[in-house]
């Protein structure tokens, strides 16, 4: 087995499967290393869909969404999967919402992207699924949609492999040690080296870097979402039927049929905070109830039966924004953290990866600063939290 290697990629999710392959891609010798099995349930990079979307708080935000859809449309031509499906994205909100719309259409006029501002009886004219109130509005914007996790993850896999990558799974991280130019990694029982190392982990980032001697202030919570067994699952077609968000607190989001035969919806950050020693796949019934009630009230015609409930992990910084940087004091080491909504940029993000290390730049550089390890709520103790985006 080859000991040796440009890179090694340590965690092969969403954002370390597409780092792989981009690497690969530019015919980089690339080990991606895997704790458990290709695929597997315990952390946050599995499911049918997420959303992706062009309507963001911020105009940096809204920038790399725009070369997110970029990369996932290269992923596709290659793979010949369909990843991304438009459905358009519809931000509702009471309006004096703990999230004002007003950030949401500040990033989008500044960066050029088109939207509608719709009240209440619009939004029910076009979607009657919805019911509101004349004290709620939205914001619709065309391009958003879902991206479908399986997919991706599974065409990042295989190109990999195509383009020349070695990708090993069930080999846990037992050492990670910076002797002096290279990185030596220990995992599955085996030892390898390589000049670069992208620590890509997500809930266990914080066990890779406490070998280094670094630690960041991370919030893991264990969230879910529901699939619901309506009593008419083509009213939530995708041709038919938005991703949509609530923007307030409590924050709820959906999306429309895909994957399975009913529409899905779930709280954002309504979980309870854990390990991912500790974590159960237990469904936590007063988070189901909350979920449950919003639909009653809001999207009556999506309930039903739940299909199923499913389980993963959210790993925040407290500020919610990525990190995507390289270690200051171990340069070849680069961490890449998707702050629990960070599958639309996984592709992105591992095409970023790529450019840094090969490149030592990336076009989308100046977009990065905001993700910097060293920023300053990185280094507090014990930093206020706000995980609303």
């Amino acid at each position: 087995m080859k000991r040796d290697h440009d890179v090694i990629v340590v965690g092969l999710g969403a954002l370390g499967s597409g780092a792989a392959y981009w690497l690969a891609r530019k015919g980089v010798d690339v080990l991606g290393l895997e704790q458990f099995e290709l695929g597997h349930p315990n952390g946050a990079s599995q499911d049918h869909s997420r959303i992706i979307r062009l309507s963001y708080h911020r105009p940096e935000y809204v920038r790399l969404a725009r070369w997110a859809y970029e990369a996932w449309a290269e992923v596709e031509t290659e793979s010949g999967a369909t990843i991304v499906t438009r459905t358009g994205g519809l931000d509702v909100a009471p309006r004096d919402a703990a999230i004002p719309l007003s950030d949401y259409t500040d990033s989008m006029t500044a960066e050029g992207v088109p939207f509608e501002h719709l009240d209440a009886g619009e939004i029910m004219r076009r979607w009657p699924q919805w019911h509101l109130g004349d004290e709620h509005h939205g914001l619709f914007q065309a391009d958003a949609g879902l991206a479908d996790p399986n997919r991706g993850n599974a065409a990042h896999w295989r190109l990999a492999r195509e383009h020349g990558a070695t990708l090993r799974d069930r080999a846990p991280v037992t050492s990670l040690r910076d002797i002096g130019g290279e990185i030596e990694v220990t995992a599955g029982g085996e030892t390898y080296r390589a000049g670069r190392v992208i620590l890509a982990a997500d809930a266990w980032t914080n066990d890779l870097l406490a070998h280094l001697g670094r630690r960041l202030p991370l919030t893991i919570t264990k969230e879910q979402v529901t699939y619901f067994a309506c009593p008419d699952p083509a009213a939530f077609a995708p041709d038919r039927f938005p991703v949509w968000i609530w923007m307030d607190e409590p924050c709820f989001y959906g999306f429309p049929t895909y994957g399975e035969a009913g529409p899905k919806a779930a709280q954002d950050v309504g979980g309870r905070e854990t390990t991912p020693a500790e974590r159960t796949f237990d469904v936590d019934e007063d988070a189901y109830a909350r979920v449950l009630g919003f639909m009653e009230r809001h999207l009556p015609g999506a309930v039903g039966p739940a299909i199923y409930t499913k389980t993963c992990l959210y790993t925040m910084p407290p500020d919610r924004d990525f990190v995507l940087d390289r270690l200051p004091d171990h340069p070849n080491v680069l961490v890449a953290l998707g702050a629990a909504h960070g599958f639309k940029y996984a592709s992105l993000f591992g095409r970023i990866l790529a450019e840094l290390i090969v490149d030592c730049t990336s076009p989308s550089g100046a977009d990065l600063a905001a993700f910097r390890i060293d920023r300053p709520i990185l280094l507090e103790d014990h930093p206020a939290t706000n995980f609303m985006v």
